[in-house]
């Protein structure tokens, strides 16, 4: 059985606004998608492309409460699908002061739910995996510059 969530948390090293509007910007959400115009309010549906993961990943932010909370459904595990309740996983990102610092932790869930096969299943929570740590990694990186 696959498990159901996959967390994720980062200290970096800046104030929770610079990370707030690091989430915020367009070009962290498109991939190779043109961010002109593009704005991440809720309800948004922002599409991401991503040609060597097989598409566009269309993500609709469900929820944010500045330099807090955000959410988004995404399904990422059928690229060019819209998210629903059958093919979507809830990212959650949570920005915690600490300090000088900002602690960001990140929980995706609902694998275990998505109308997939076993398979389809554990390889989009496998992938999400790894690429959790990329992204934070990433975003650290930018942020502390």
């Amino acid at each position: 059985m696959v498990s159901d969530r996959i967390e994720r948390e980062i200290l970096i090293e800046a104030p929770v606004e610079r990370v707030w509007a690091a989430l915020l910007e367009p070009e962290f959400w498109l991939g190779e998608a043109d961010p002109t115009g593009v704005e991440v309010r809720e309800g948004q549906l922002l599409v991401s492309e991503h040609p060597d993961h097989g598409g566009s990943f269309p993500q609709r932010i469900e929820k944010i409460e500045p330099n807090r909370y955000l959410s988004y459904r995404w399904a990422s595990g059928f690229p060019n699908a819209e998210p629903n309740s059958d093919n979507s996983t809830l990212v959650e990102f949570t920005l915690t002061e600490e300090g000088a610092a900002t602690r960001l932790r990140v929980v995706e869930s609902g694998f275990a739910g998505l109308a997939a096969s076993e398979e389809r299943r554990r390889s989009s929570y496998e992938d999400n995996t790894g690429g959790w740590r990329e992204v934070l990694d990433e975003l650290k990186q930018k942020v502390e510059k």
